[in-house]
């Protein structure tokens, strides 16, 4: 019987993390000399992946000489987070793909912009070409104008007030006044949709979502071609949003 192949290990790595763990259990800071000790490393190494460490913000030196965790180990976990929560979600986003036969998309509105956080898209449901950002077409896409529906009248005034409105196909509102008439009287609401304004030759339905408090969005975007199929769309996308938001919603 074969051997079984043992892994190759960065001792290095494996001494820096045992460094990190060390370093979370002391709330409020420990010396290099304790941290050596508790690690059973040589003091001249604790030292020099210490200072490591603290260079590129995973630890943070503490002006009496202890170390702390830094801040880029937060940044780490949040995005962890939301990575977890994404998984949760692309299932659902896969098989409203299959069942539409259109790519599906999920955005989030964070840090004053609006932003893409998954597509699911597939070799016969390709998904929109993003020649144009979403942070710079929120009011052209109806992933976008879903967002912006949802907003309160501050919020949304913040956002318009720093986003100009371009015109990107010969459809793209970009008189405000008509966009905000349009956005408050969306025949298909909660349902917003997006004809040919980010992209011709493709149509595009979005209804909100919820990260917790944080407001988002799920669409589909379809051929110009199956316009006449954007209500049954909507039939189908507003339970699946729910679903969506019930998983965003479950506590990590």
């Amino acid at each position: 019987m074969a051997e079984q192949a043992v892994p190759t290990l960065i001792t290095s790595v494996q001494r820096a993390m045992r460094l990190l763990e060390a370093v979370s259990g002391h709330e409020n800071g420990a010396p290099a000399k304790q941290l050596a000790r508790e690690t059973g490393l040589p003091l001249a190494t604790a030292y020099h992946l210490l200072r490591t460490l603290v260079h590129d913000g995973y630890v943070r030196k503490l002006d009496d000489g202890g170390f702390v965790l830094g801040d880029k180990l937060q940044t780490l976990r949040t995005t962890g987070r939301a990575q977890a929560l994404l998984s949760r979600v692309r299932p659902t986003l896969g098989a409203l793909r299959d069942e539409l036969a259109s790519a599906a998309y999920l955005t989030f509105y964070e840090d004053g912009e609006i932003r893409v956080a998954e597509i699911v898209d597939g070799p016969g449901t390709p998904r929109v070409d993003l020649w144009v950002g979403f942070e710079d077409a929120g009011h052209a896409t109806a992933l976008g104008k879903s967002v912006l529906r949802e907003m309160d009248v501050e919020a949304r005034k913040d956002y318009l007030s720093r986003h100009q409105l371009a015109d990107l196909t010969p459809r793209t509102i970009t008189s405000l006044p008509e966009l905000l008439r349009r956005l408050e009287t969306a025949p298909m609401a909660p349902a917003v949709t997006d004809l040919e304004e980010y992209a011709l030759g493709t149509v595009c339905v979005a209804v909100p979502v919820y990260s917790g408090d944080t407001i988002g969005s799920l669409g589909v975007s379809l051929p110009v071609n199956r316009l006449s199929q954007l209500q049954e769309v909507r039939e189908r996308l507003l339970p699946t949003a729910g679903r969506v938001t019930r998983s965003l919603s479950l506590t990590i």
